[in-house]
């Protein structure tokens, strides 16, 4: 028996978005794994109750997922484990919502980064997601380290021209809202 292939699209869209929103909830990847999947299959269950519009569907994904990770936090609270990795109370609705909003946003930028020719990933993967130096990419790259500085500023152009200007206003704003751990 084959999947729908709605529901693979569907799963291909938002998969990784889900797990990563469920992630800065509960701090644990494989649990944020199971909970987007779960959602998928909450979802296909319930499809014909869902309004067939793609934002009816994806708000019914992210408040599954919200609900099932809460429930998580809330679980871990009970026995013990929650209180020695994350003191305090459960994540507030603003959190919720910077979670929601930075997972769409980590979706759009690497949409962009796979767009641009490979050469241009690997440079963009060393230099701007693992932090590494001009000279360090250059050595890896085999390239001048002038040759790094200016494929650089071309990445950051191409990306400007390929990202939507909201999106970019919501990177300056939520910029360091990426490095939480």
């Amino acid at each position: 028996m084959t999947a729908d292939p709605r529901l693979d699209l569907l799963f291909k869209e938002y998969y990784d978005r889900l797990v990563f929103f469920s992630w800065q909830i509960t701090k644990d990847k494989q649990q944020s794994e199971d909970i987007a999947q779960d959602a998928f299959i909450a979802y296909w269950q319930q499809r014909n109750e869902i309004v067939s519009h793609p934002v009816a569907i994806k708000n019914f994904l992210y408040r599954s997922v919200k609900n099932a990770s809460l429930n998580v936090v809330r679980h871990t609270r009970v026995v013990g484990q929650f209180q020695n990795s994350h003191p305090g109370t459960e994540p507030a609705e603003e959190y919720i919502l910077e979670a929601i909003i930075s997972a769409e946003i980590i979706a759009e930028v690497n949409l962009a980064i796979e767009s641009l020719p490979p050469h241009l990933i690997k440079l963009t993967r060393l230099s701007f997601l693992e932090g590494k130096k001009n000279h360090e990419v250059a050595e890896e790259l085999e390239m001048s380290v002038n040759t790094v500085k200016k494929q650089k500023q071309r990445v950051l152009e191409l990306l400007k021209m390929s990202l939507h200007p909201e999106l970019i206003i919501l990177l300056v704003t939520y910029g360091t809202f990426f490095t939480r751990e």
